[in-house]
Formats: C-alpha cells, structure tokens, sequence
C-alpha cells in the first residue's frame, strides 16, 4: 500500500507542467506592453515654460569696441604708408625713364624721347608720341606738371616729351610730380642731360 502511494506522488511530479506555463503566456499576452524612454522627463501640460536670455554683458561690448579702436589705429597710417610708396615708386620711374632716354640717345646715336602722360579720362583718347619715343610714363593719381628754363610753371594737360641728343644736350626743364603734401621735381639739364631727383614736402 506504501508503494503504490509513492508511485503516484511520483508520477504526478514526473508530469510536464503544461497548465502553470500555459497560464504564466495567457497573462503575459493580456498584460499592456510598457515602454521605458531614457533621457526625456514629462512635464506637466501647465507647467510654466522658461526661456534662455540671450544677449552681450557691458563688458564684453567695451571689448569689442577697445578691439576696434586699436585696429583702426594701426590701419589708417598703414594705408597712408601705403600711398606714399605708390606715389615714390612713380617718382622713380619717371626717373628711370629718362635715364634710359638719355642712354639710348649716346648708345644709337639719334635723339630719344621720353614721353609722360597726366591723368586721363576713361573716354580720352592719348596723343601718340614721338616716332624717337623710347617709352612712356602714365600718372597713377599724381598731378604732372613742368617748369622751363625760364622758370615758368605749367599743369600738363595733355603729352609732355623731354628729349635727348647723342652728343648730351637735352631739351631741358623740371618735371613736377605732386599727390597730396608729397612732390618730386626731377630737373634734366639742357647742356649734360643729366638727371637729378629732389623729394620736397608742401
């Protein structure tokens, strides 16, 4: 009688539990899934919504304006630097060209022109040079003018030729560069033709 007691204990432990497992899946089925978002906080629909100021503290705009008088500082004697050397190298180059005139005139033996134009108009037409011409020279900004032997000064409007001769003589006379306080007179000397530059302040 023990035995067969036993056995059924035994063989009702050995059976699969079908029904708890079954049951655990039906619960699981009628249960709401439920979604868990990381990194969001809901907040209530009538909770006051705050807004970030935006905006430049007084020190900082002192700043940005000390920053802005210092540049200013150092641009504006760079840009009047800079008209200087423009002016200054035209000098030199009017310079040059008669140096080389004067050369050409001795080295080919024939008279050789220098040629100089002022500040021209978009729609004016430059009057041609000298078939002697051996180069000419066109203002950048600069005012032209020329003094004569007899000391009269005049504004070049038009073309201005200094001509040299192979034996040394040249026609003569100051050429006069001016652009602001700045001017040049380049003197040639009608007897040698030499060339001779000298910077004046107005």
């Amino acid at each position: 009688m023990m035995t067969l007691i036993s056995d059924s204990k035994q063989q009702h432990a050995n059976q699969p539990r079908t029904h708890s497992m079954a049951g655990s899946k039906q619960r699981q089925a009628n249960e709401p899934r439920r979604h868990f978002i990381v990194g969001f906080k809901q907040q209530p629909a009538n909770a006051p919504r705050r807004h970030s100021m935006v905006g430049f503290t007084l020190l900082e705009i002192l700043l940005v304006l000390t920053i802005i008088g210092m540049a200013s500082i150092l641009v504006v004697p760079n840009v009047g630097n800079l008209d200087s050397r423009s002016f200054s190298a035209q000098a030199r180059r009017a310079s040059s060209l008669l140096n080389y005139a004067r050369r050409t005139a001795v080295v080919r033996g024939q008279p050789s022109t220098a040629s100089f134009y002022p500040v021209l108009d978009d729609d004016e037409i430059p009057t041609l040079p000298l078939r002697s011409s051996v180069g000419s020279w066109r203002s950048n900004g600069a005012s032209l003018g020329f003094r004569d032997s007899t000391d009269r000064e005049s504004a070049v409007d038009a073309l201005l030729e200094i001509t040299f001769y192979p034996e040394g003589g040249s026609t003569g006379g100051t050429l006069l560069l001016a652009q602001g306080d700045q001017v040049v007179s380049i003197n040639v000397d009608p007897f040698t033709g030499r060339v001779d530059t000298e910077y004046e302040e107005d």
